[in-house]
């Protein structure tokens, strides 16, 4: 396998993770914590910068082009706290005059000055965790908030001003009907937000649903929910760009383009990932940050925080890149391959010309994309990547 050579940089964006949440629902593997007593607030966005700072040797010059601010439940936090964030992290680093900053947020930890008040903070895009409007199913999924608070929520946000918007919606939920899961999406749709994130719910090691597993719809209506759901949506103005994306012109999220295009993250905050990629010395790292809040509180900006490196392998970057990017729509060109990995055409070649013999991939003046049979079969398409 070829070594690294990166004769340019990928985009970069930051990451920052909440970790807590008023309540750990039953199907979620993400590092969040249930609040016990009263969120650090203060001390955390403390702690957020402090691991900023440790993080700026490694990208010394680079402009941000997106924030994404994940978690947990990052809409427990104040405004004003979101506010003194954004404001030390415009203070320490470049951004994209028209960077996109979106914040997670779900119904009933939010209020209609809430809102106004990240929208004032600089946060210009809402991804609001619907996961149901029906209240049965909410009650199932284990979440704080009922149907008439989820339509409260985002008509506040709407209010609020913001326009860039998406809503997160779950299907394959247990015991829930073709109808019931299409009718859901309807009531998505009738809101006309800018974005929807429709995706099959996936029972993940480390979780209440894995130790007691719900009855969930079979296979065949699943597949069902994924494809009339789909037709809907395009019925509608939204297309898919990814597996589980769909948006209106213009809208797609430009934060999480850029993981499945390969580019480059600085994550900071509890249990946070990141990828860097190091022209000078010719490699690519992935960062992992305490995944406790208390350690993490402890740690961040110290050594330790920044112990736990991964230095990727040619081959390993040439899977994730496929991993990645077979996730979107779109098809890339040869040259973003290289730009991306910092890897010829011949480190992926054998395998992109073993998946197009199968019918999974097509090549076009240098544009790689998969076929419909490669959509299909994703994840026999993206097995054919792996390190052997």
């Amino acid at each position: 396998m070829n070594n690294f050579h990166f004769t340019a940089l990928p985009p970069l964006s930051l990451y920052i993770h909440i970790p807590w949440c008023v309540r750990k629902c039953p199907y979620c593997d993400f590092n969040s914590h249930a609040v016990r007593e009263e969120v650090p607030e203060s001390d955390y966005v403390d702690a957020l910068l402090n691991d900023l700072e440790q993080e700026l040797p490694h990208i010394w010059g680079r402009t941000v082009e997106t924030i994404f601010i994940g978690g947990g439940t990052p809409s427990l936090f104040s405004a004003q706290a979101i506010d003194r964030l954004l404001s030390g992290i415009r203070a320490r680093l470049p951004l994209k005059p028209d960077l996109e900053i979106t914040l997670e947020a779900n119904p009933g930890t939010v209020e209609q000055s809430k809102f106004e008040g990240f929208r004032a903070a600089g946060i210009n895009r809402l991804s609001i965790g619907i996961q149901s409007f029906d209240n049965q199913q909410l009650q199932t999924l284990g979440r704080i908030h009922s149907s008439e608070e989820a339509h409260k929520a985002i008509d506040c946000a709407q209010r609020a001003g913001f326009d860039n918007l998406n809503i997160d919606l779950m299907f394959g939920l247990p015991g829930q009907s073709l109808d019931e899961a299409l009718s859901d999406l309807q009531t998505a749709i009738n809101k006309q937000p800018s974005h929807i994130s429709w995706y099959q719910l996936t029972i993940e090691p480390n979780t209440l649903f894995h130790s007691q597993p719900p009855e969930l719809p079979d296979h065949d209506t699943k597949t069902d929910m994924s494809s009339q759901g789909k037709s809907l949506l395009e019925k509608h103005g939204y297309t898919q760009y990814e597996v589980s994306a769909y948006s209106q012109a213009g809208k797609q999220c430009r934060h999480n383009l850029n993981y499945w295009r390969f580019a480059d993250y600085v994550g900071i905050g509890a249990g946070a990932h990141g990828k860097i990629t190091d022209a000078a010395k010719q490699r690519i790292t992935r960062t992992l940050k305490p995944k406790q809040p208390r350690d993490y509180l402890n740690f961040a900006g110290s050594p330790v925080a920044t112990e736990n490196l991964t230095v990727l392998q040619p081959e390993e970057a040439v899977f994730e890149f496929a991993l990645n990017h077979f996730r979107l729509q779109e098809s890339f060109k040869i040259s973003e391959f290289t730009i991306s990995t910092g890897l010829p055409y011949t480190a992926i070649a054998d395998h992109i010309e073993s998946a197009i013999s199968h019918g999974l991939l097509t090549m076009d003046n240098h544009k790689i994309k998969h076929t419909e049979q490669g959509w299909l079969f994703l994840d026999d398409l993206i097995a054919r990547f792996l390190p052997e």
